[in-house]
């Protein structure tokens, strides 16, 4: 589902320390003291911007940052909210985002994590675009959004969606322009969730690669892994699983020699047999998700040598970070969502009969390490599903067609003012800049038209589509493992470095 997006840049920062030769494990955007908070503060000159946040209620300036982009402004920043929005008076808590400014005449874009917030100022594809402000959030219960009782009742897509409409409620008064909503995988989720409850909040949503689950084992996946790529491609990875799974004890030592590497015990997914197993099973929902057809040359062959099959499966699935105990201790929350509301895949596992251990055991409740008492809402996705199909207006869709995740797109009627797209060849990474025509120009206009603007002329659009590939370059290259970010969503949904 989605696979636990702040936790992209989480896993893309460890990917790249560990590329550096430091094993250290960096640290997401969490809560400073007051007293810290204070000191932090930016001392400089009076600032209309600047004065007039300081002046929204509940809201701390906590730093303004330098900015990498031009003409912006780069401010942290936390309001505090209601755990309980229908009970106001009751335990509060601070949720923490960002602020991109650059001008209060420009539109709004505010972006929903569906984890955790880090990573430098970057803008999303739609700001870019629109030449926009960009508000970031992170989810509560992730990161440093999380109400001091951990109650996680609360955490559920209205709760969510309740923390977004009043931040928009909090800055409207400010930025009093057009407003969209957006996200990527979870994020994107997220994005649709909120629109579904407060549909007049905002004036458009560009989702990017949301799925919609049904339950825990949604088999919708199944049958799009089955036909996903050419039959070549498909055969070699079902080779490949066959194989890993046949060399069980051979394999072993090089999980539990990833556990020392990085300091981490497998005890709440099970051990490391177990964690062979789900690698092995999910490898091929994890290929495609990042993957692309050309890599399917690099696939080892049955027999090849213990190191090469190891690393080609670690490669693709992120063993440590997906299954390891001290990256799965913080994305607690990001997998009881799935657990109880946004749904899990179900895995192809046909071809590896008589070579199963554990069939049907990577649901999301085995990444916890605490039991799971609420039951499964299965009307919760269904009600957003038909929402979106029957009353989502100025809604995107933005989907790749060889990503996995795509198997439970959302479906929208364009007689709605609704449209869904998708990348031909295109995985988890997909985005308006890789539509090819005349679908990017069609997103395009809908975009502007309803944003406030007339549909771009050509050169307008060559202009907008420059500003995105040059955000989009800016920003660091997407991780090949899946879960740190993506961990919500999905099989531990993947990280990629937008959401």
């Amino acid at each position: 589902m989605m696979t636990a997006r702040g936790a992209a840049w989480l896993l893309a920062m460890t990917l790249l320390l560990q590329a550096c030769g430091d094993a250290s494990l960096p640290e997401p955007i969490v809560p400073a003291s007051p007293e810290q908070t204070a000191a932090e503060k930016t001392v400089a000159a009076p600032d209309d911007v600047l004065t007039r946040l300081q002046s929204i209620p509940g809201l701390t300036v906590v730093v303004e940052q330098p900015s990498p982009i031009p003409d912006t402004r780069f401010f942290v920043l936390r309001l505090e909210l209601p755990s309980d929005h229908a009970r106001p008076q009751g335990e509060r808590f601070h949720i923490w985002m960002t602020l991109l400014h650059r001008s209060v005449e420009a539109p709004m874009v505010l972006v929903t994590e569906g984890y955790m917030l880090g990573g430098p100022p970057s803008q999303a594809e739609p700001t870019a675009l629109l030449g926009a402000n960009q508000l970031v959030l992170e989810h509560r219960f992730l990161g440093g959004s999380r109400p001091a009782s951990n109650d996680l009742r609360l955490l559920t897509i209205q709760q969510a969606a309740g923390d977004a409409h009043r931040v928009i409620q909090a800055f409207k008064p400010l930025y009093s322009g057009r407003w969209l909503t957006t996200g990527v995988s979870k994020g994107g989720m997220t994005a649709v969730y909120h629109r579904s409850f407060y549909p007049d909040d905002v004036d458009a949503t560009v989702a990017y690669v949301a799925p919609n689950s049904h339950g825990t084992r949604d088999g919708r996946y199944v049958h799009f892994l089955e036909q996903v790529g050419d039959a070549d491609c498909r055969e070699k990875l079902k080779a490949f699983q066959r194989d890993v799974l046949r060399r069980r004890e051979e394999l072993l030592p090089f999980v539990e020699a990833l556990g020392t590497r990085w300091n981490t015990g497998f005890e709440v997914v099970g051990g490391a047999d177990r964690v062979l197993e789900f690698s092995a099973v999910e490898t091929s929902f994890y290929f495609w998700q990042y993957g692309t057809q050309s890599a399917c040359a690099t696939i080892p062959a049955p027999g090849a040598p213990a190191e090469e099959a190891f690393a080609f499966m670690d490669g693709v699935v992120g063993v440590a970070f997906t299954y390891g105990d001290r990256f799965l201790e913080f994305m607690g929350p990001a997998y009881y969502q799935p657990a109880t509301q946004l749904g899990w895949p179900r895995f192809p596992t046909r071809h590896l009969r008589g070579l199963l251990r554990y069939p049907g055991e990577n649901t999301p409740d085995v990444y916890l390490d605490f039991p799971v008492t609420e039951p499964f809402d299965w009307t919760a996705m269904l009600r957003v599903e038909h929402w979106v199909w029957k009353h989502g207006e100025r809604m995107l869709f933005i989907y790749g067609e060889n990503d996995p995740w795509s198997a439970t797109a959302f479906s929208v009627r364009e007689r709605n003012d609704a449209f869904r797209f998708f990348v031909p060849g295109g995985n988890h990474g997909a985005s308006i800049l890789q539509l090819p025509e005349p679908e990017r120009t069609r997103a395009l206009e809908r975009l502007f038209t309803w944003m406030g603007g007339s549909a771009p002329s050509a050169e307008g659009r060559a202009l907008a589509l420059e500003r995105a590939a040059e955000a989009e370059a800016s920003k660091p290259a997407p991780p090949r493992f899946r879960r740190l970010q993506d961990v919500a969503l999905g099989p531990h949904e993947n990280r990629t470095a937008q959401q």
